[in-house]
């Protein structure tokens, strides 16, 4: 039990919260390295294969302004239950046709539920968790998005490599029902400046809710961050093809083993010291684990990649995100959450743009080694701003 001046982290609602968010990830990312294999596999070409997550980018960019400005006047429960039914529409939407241009009208319709899913089930955790401890808190909800962008995609590939994309899909449709179920159940706290804004509404704007200026900096660094996780969820499945490999869901396997085991660790680290050595350290971690995917022959290979990249990817990610929150208010924690996850999407969409091209002229591990040197980016910039900081990371807060 924490003592009665540390404010209580657990509560009902937030493990609700978590679980529901847990399988609305995995009900997303059980597709996602699936479909550039299935699109190749009826006919589409490498552009289009790039296209698939691209288009949902955009989608998903181009809608989190209208919901940042939605989560300053409305309640919380009411736009959670929309992004998740509306996520589990589309997801059923998927075995209809195998006509690629159709395929990518749905993807972006579905990039439009998930960015408005993803900005308000992230904004609801952030009014669930006591401000004094952001870091853990937000760690712990990171690990319902870890989990899912880590553990689902292995289950995903078994299921396709073993059975029928159509089967992967209905998997994919009843977690989704579960997430909705669970968030039907869920208390969410709103608040008041929210209601304070219904009274008196501000002007929308569309770049003043796309982008907090406070905390552009650590949205750029995960930007980076994710264009070199890009390549891996885009081609992982392609490059275990490619190389006769059997286990390629023992990647994604190990990577959430690691990652759940070193989140309590990480979070703590994060609250007392702040984000820049944890994520310098883990972004060379990354980029070793990404020489090492490059580089595999064997099964064992890829477990020592998935652990390496579990550390190291599975680390950076919550830690990213609380960074960018800690960096500005209460009432605007809502935009800088879709500022966040605009820069998750910006950068696998942009990846799978730029390496699809790029895939033309080169092997699927060139394009892993590339990818590397974005970890190498992100150690820099977050170096650089490291020097910046003249008080300790408590009072920063």
């Amino acid at each position: 039990m924490p003592s009665p001046s540390v404010p209580k982290l657990w509560t009902w609602p937030f493990i609700f919260l978590v679980l529901a968010n847990l399988f609305t990830f995995m009900s997303f990312q059980m597709l996602l390295p699936n479909l550039p294999p299935y699109i190749e596999s009826i006919g589409g070409s490498n552009v289009q294969i790039g296209l698939i997550t691209t288009t949902f980018a955009f989608a998903a960019i181009l809608i989190r302004p209208f919901i940042g400005h939605l989560l300053s006047t409305r309640p919380r429960k009411v736009l959670v239950l929309i992004g998740s039914i509306a996520l589990l529409i589309m997801t059923a939407l998927y075995p209809i046709t195998q006509i690629v241009t159709v395929l990518l009208v749905i993807r972006f319709i579905h990039g439009i539920a998930w960015g408005w899913s993803t900005t308000v089930n992230g904004t609801a955790a952030v009014d669930l968790v006591p401000r004094r401890r952001v870091g853990e808190g937000m760690g712990y909800f990171g690990l319902s998005v870890t989990i899912g962008m880590i553990m689902a995609p292995s289950l995903g590939i078994y299921l396709y490599q073993n059975y029928t994309f159509d089967l992967l899909v209905w998997i994919s449709v009843g977690l989704g029902i579960i997430a909705v179920a669970l968030f039907s159940v869920t208390s969410f706290v709103t608040p008041k400046s929210v209601y304070e804004n219904q009274k008196n509404p501000q002007k929308f704007s569309f770049f003043g809710s796309l982008i907090e200026k406070n905390s552009r900096y650590p949205a750029l660094v995960t930007l980076l961050n994710t264009f070199g996780y890009g390549s891996v969820v885009t081609y992982i499945v392609i490059f275990g093809n490619e190389q006769g490999l059997s286990g390629t869901f023992l990647f994604y396997f190990f990577n959430a083993v690691l990652a759940t085991v070193t989140r309590p660790i990480t979070g703590r680290y994060f609250d007392k010291k702040g984000p820049w050595k944890l994520i310098m350290i883990c972004s060379v971690i990354s980029f070793v684990a990404m020489w090492v995917l490059s580089f595999a022959s064997s099964n064992l290979h890829l477990i020592i990649a998935g652990a390496l990249f579990g550390i190291g990817f599975g680390s950076m990610m919550p830690a990213l995100q609380a960074w960018v929150i800690s960096k500005t208010t209460t009432e605007r924690s809502g935009i800088a959450n879709g500022m966040y996850y605009s820069s998750i999407d910006l950068g696998i969409g942009s990846s799978a743009l730029i390496l699809g091209f790029i895939y033309q002229f080169v092997e699927t591990a060139t394009l892993f080694k590339l990818s590397s040197f974005l970890f190498i980016a992100v150690l820099i910039l977050t170096f650089l701003d490291s020097r910046k900081q003249e008080e300790p990371w408590q009072s920063v807060q």
